[in-house]
């Protein structure tokens, strides 16, 4: 009976040696593992911002243009209507030269 007891004690000793480096196995990979979910974290936070600043640049960049675009157009519109008063006073005078018989 005593050799029986004394081989459950072992078995018992042998799993719980067995448990004991299984935890510690698990303990040393907490960090590691730690490490890589944080890489991970950081790298995904840092495509999200690169990203972000690309959307904010390229909208910048599309206000530019629009502001210019439009600042262009306000001046090319300038100089349609300054033509169009020269060629109006113009037309008047030379109607009114029709008229009156001036030709």
């Amino acid at each position: 009976m005593n050799e029986n007891r004394i081989q459950q004690v072992l078995e018992v000793e042998r799993q719980a040696q067995e448990i004991h480096e299984k935890a510690v196995s698990e303990a040393q990979q907490l960090p590691v593992q730690a490490e890589q979910e944080a890489q991970a974290i950081i790298d995904r936070a840092r495509a999200e911002a690169q990203e972000e600043a690309r959307k904010l640049v390229s909208n910048a960049q599309a206000e530019q243009e629009v502001a210019k675009t439009l600042a262009q157009a306000g001046e090319k519109n300038r100089q349609v209507e300054t033509l169009a008063m020269s060629n109006f006073d113009r037309a008047v005078n030379y109607i009114l030269d029709r008229i009156i018989g001036r030709e």
